[in-house]
């Protein structure tokens, strides 16, 4: 089939375009190439498919309505994972703006392309930080997220707001997907994982925030991959004539789903900082600061539901997926 991937340049977006492209199928990949962070990383993710005879390429802002009404009317793609997004919860303590044109103007256009085009399924991305003040461990989906703590986690859950909408009102097949903090190869230099190996082999301190009292479900990129693309390849259905649920956590009224993807296991920011250095061999400086605006102290994700539904099951560890990332970052860098 034909996919439509936003955020083709970017750490998760870019991988699963190669697994789509593996296994057969067209992709239309749509990056604006945002300076957010090094563009040359992104291009250089991007050499690792843009010449694939069944990639084509797209690069412009989604906030662009009339190019994005193009894109839909030149290459009607069958589904779409939305993996396109301003991200980072402390940049939206700086740049809102940033989030409103990408992460709500963006995102109601392709719900129109995919509503005049009548696509198949409308994957999206969501976030863990949806889950905002709620301190009751794992997150279910079941849970109420009535009070994110940051724009960026208001944006994300407007997104499921928005897509439920959409599938209630036009019949158009939605999942979102709650992501669990991702690492590995290819990952985003804002994030803990790059900024700490970054630090340490340059010998500078590491900024570990709430003095390192911190847990998450650290999640191997190649793990959610594998989710993302069995989710696509799962769209909901309608919902029954007697308007009952098909199984947590669709909706009654409208061939939608939200799920929590992410490693089920809560790992300490103090063994994820231990396994960074047993693999650099160097004993980290710690800068130990207090909780960033925005920030939470703990997610642990409930993957029962997509367990259940599409067969997921993530199985790389820590200390493998840190591991991995180590060699990687010391290949492409060159250290």
């Amino acid at each position: 089939m034909k996919v439509l991937v936003t955020g083709s340049a970017g750490f998760i977006g870019n991988r699963v375009s190669q697994r789509l492209l593996e296994r057969g199928d067209e992709v239309v990949g749509l990056d604006n190439l945002s300076d957010y962070y090094d563009v040359n990383l992104k291009k250089s993710r991007l050499a690792l498919v843009k010449d694939h005879e069944n990639y084509h390429e797209a690069r412009f802002d989604m906030a662009d309505r009339a190019q994005i009404a193009e894109l839909f009317e030149t290459h009607r793609p069958d589904r779409v994972i939305n993996l396109a997004a301003q991200a980072g919860v402390r940049h939206s303590l700086l740049k809102p703006h940033d989030y409103v044109d990408t992460n709500l103007v963006g995102f109601v256009n392709l719900l129109e392309g995919a509503r005049a085009t009548q696509v198949e399924h409308f994957v999206y991305a969501s976030s863990s930080s949806v889950y905002g003040t709620n301190t009751e461990m794992p997150f279910s989906e079941d849970d109420k997220v009535d009070h994110p703590i940051s724009l960026y986690a208001a944006s994300k859950r407007a997104n499921e707001l928005m897509a439920h909408t959409y599938s209630h009102l036009f019949g158009i097949p939605s999942t979102g997907l709650r992501f669990f903090t991702v690492y590995g190869p290819w990952g985003r230099p804002d994030m803990a994982l790059f900024l700490f190996t970054k630090a340490i082999l340059a010998g500078e301190p590491i900024d570990v925030f709430n003095k390192g009292d911190m847990r998450r479900s650290f999640t191997y990129i190649d793990d959610i991959v594998e989710g993302v693309i069995r989710v696509l390849d799962t769209p909901p259905e309608g919902a029954t004539a007697q308007g009952e649920e098909q199984g947590p956590p669709n909706s009654k009224t409208a061939p939608f789903r939200v799920f929590n993807i992410g490693s089920d296991e809560a790992v300490s920011l103090g063994r994820y900082i231990e396994v960074l250095e047993e693999n650099l061999g160097i004993k980290a400086k710690k800068n130990l600061l207090p909780m960033q605006p925005g920030d939470v102290a703990a997610t642990w994700a409930d993957v029962d539901d997509l367990k259940s539904i599409v067969g997921y099951q993530p199985t790389t560890t820590v200390e493998d997926g840190v591991k991995r990332f180590v060699d990687w970052y010391k290949d492409y860098y060159g250290v």
